[in-house]
């Protein structure tokens, strides 16, 4: 297997995470330099992650996760943690198209429609996240549990959100910080 993506990103270390006792390579690129062609190479859809196992090929982390999940023999997600891991995705993607406007000299700072839109959602997914956590919906070590880590990993990163305003999200967030995979993972040793 390989998987291609870049160390920062918590689409791929999602990925990384739940290969973490499998034999694969892994290919980092910067995919906003040098490595855009080697993306082009490897994915239609220009993002990351992308898996190569065999002749699959995969071009989605909900889909390699499920892929994954299925391949390893873990169970499958139910529409409960489904629905968990559609309100870390909405986070993800908002605050990466807050960062990756930021990075281009746009106003997100402003109060404007779309940049207040993302931090609603931000806030929105967050509050239901957090009284999730804090019913013990992501106590068992999954696919939903390890995206979750991933999204507040990358957020308090790069300083998107602050997790003290969510104790249980917080406390979540610190008491998986030594599981396997997850100190080689993190995306601050690959900037």
């Amino acid at each position: 297997m390989k998987l291609v993506g870049s160390g920062t990103s918590p689409y791929v270390r999602r990925i990384r995470l739940l290969l973490v006792d499998q034999p694969y390579e892994f290919v980092d690129l910067n995919i906003y330099g040098e490595g855009r062609e080697v993306l082009r190479q490897h994915s239609p859809t220009l993002q990351i992650p992308m898996l190569q196992d065999g002749e699959q090929a995969l071009y989605d982390s909900r889909i390699i996760g499920r892929y994954l999940c299925a391949k390893l023999g873990h169970a499958p997600l139910s529409w409960q943690q489904e629905n968990l891991l559609t309100l870390a995705d909405a986070v993800n993607d908002a605050n990466v198209v807050l960062l990756l406007s930021k990075r281009s000299e746009l106003p997100v700072e402003e109060d404007r429609l779309y940049y207040r839109l993302q931090r609603e959602r931000t806030a929105s997914c967050l509050a239901a996240l957090e009284q999730q956590a804090a019913q013990g919906a992501f106590n068992e070590w999954n696919f939903a549990s390890i995206c979750l880590y991933c999204m507040l990993d990358w957020v308090a990163f790069r300083e998107l959100v602050a997790l003290s305003d969510y104790p249980a999200l917080q406390k979540f967030w610190q008491q998986n910080q030594q599981r396997p995979g997850v100190q080689a993972t993190d995306p601050r040793l690959a900037v």
